[in-house]
């Protein structure tokens, strides 16, 4: 089984279905993970290492941390090979939001055409939030499915990341105060929209949240040590929320829904001709 992911820049794709990633990996699957800009005009997310070095050397730098996460996910890594537009309304000329779509549809299809995924995943129209690379990101992908359905090799299934959505946020503070403790979610909860759409596949991959926090944190650049998300006891969320989860969006095969499994009906329906 061949499962793709595409992500914005380096770190996402850490902080967003890793854990699914490395239960995948583990269990033999060929995973690889497309990265579409390289971080180049992101911010220094953590104060330890926020100096001019650092900051200077950063395209650099990010390379390294996503070679890093790549290793410790057991998972392979392309960039696609566009610049970060930043988080701005108003992205610089050379950057990936302001490129035309089919220039960067057609990079991705040919990796897709090289790689053979079974399953694509990526982000809903949202972006997961509104960073203008996360939305190309998601136009991209979609875009890049639909290119290749029809064709004597296709897609079987097209997946939204659903991770970390307001449902989950209020699970886990409401365990931790519970237990007494500080969440440190209260803010982020209160700035979260409710979920837009139902959640239709839910991963068990609780045991390897611990790959997807080495993963994250060899983003060194990227994670604050001291940010809520890396300090909450991980035995209440492998008790809470011990999956993480996705919406079906499109699915060239029949469905049986809820999923509990990214390649649910693949292999019957390629055993099955008609």
């Amino acid at each position: 089984m061949r499962l793709m992911t595409v992500h914005a820049h380096p770190d996402d794709e850490s902080s967003k279905g890793a854990a699914t990633m490395a239960r995948y990996a583990e269990a033999g699957a060929d995973v690889l993970v497309v990265t579409c800009t390289g971080g180049e005009r992101g911010d220094v997310l953590n104060p330890r290492l926020d100096i001019p070095e650092v900051r200077a050397n950063l395209p650099e730098i990010r390379r390294r941390e996503m070679a890093r996460a790549s290793e410790i996910l057991g998972v392979r890594q392309r960039f696609l090979g566009f610049r970060d537009s930043g988080l701005t309304d108003d992205p610089p000329a050379d950057s990936f939001a302001r490129q035309p779509l089919g220039a960067a549809v057609d990079r991705l299809v040919e990796v897709i055409r090289e790689f053979r995924p079974d399953v694509l995943v990526t982000y809903d129209e949202t972006g997961g939030y509104p960073h203008p690379d996360h939305i190309r990101t998601h136009q991209v992908a979609v875009a890049a499915f639909d290119a290749v359905a029809g064709t004597p090799w296709q897609i079987a299934k097209l997946y939204y990341l659903a991770t970390f959505t307001k449902e989950w946020f209020q699970a886990m503070h409401d365990a931790l105060t519970a237990r007494g403790l500080n969440s440190g979610m209260a803010e982020v909860l209160a700035e979260l929209p409710d979920n837009r759409t139902p959640v239709t596949t839910r991963i068990h991959c609780a045991d390897h949240f611990d790959v997807r926090d080495r993963a994250l944190i060899a983003h060194e650049t990227q994670v604050d040590p001291d940010h809520p998300f890396l300090r909450h006891p991980r035995d209440v969320e492998r008790e809470v929320w011990p999956t993480e989860d996705y919406v079906l969006a499109r699915s060239l095969i029949p469905a049986d829904l809820p999923e509990d499994d990214l390649f649910a009906g693949i292999k019957a329906a390629a055993a099955d001709p008609a």
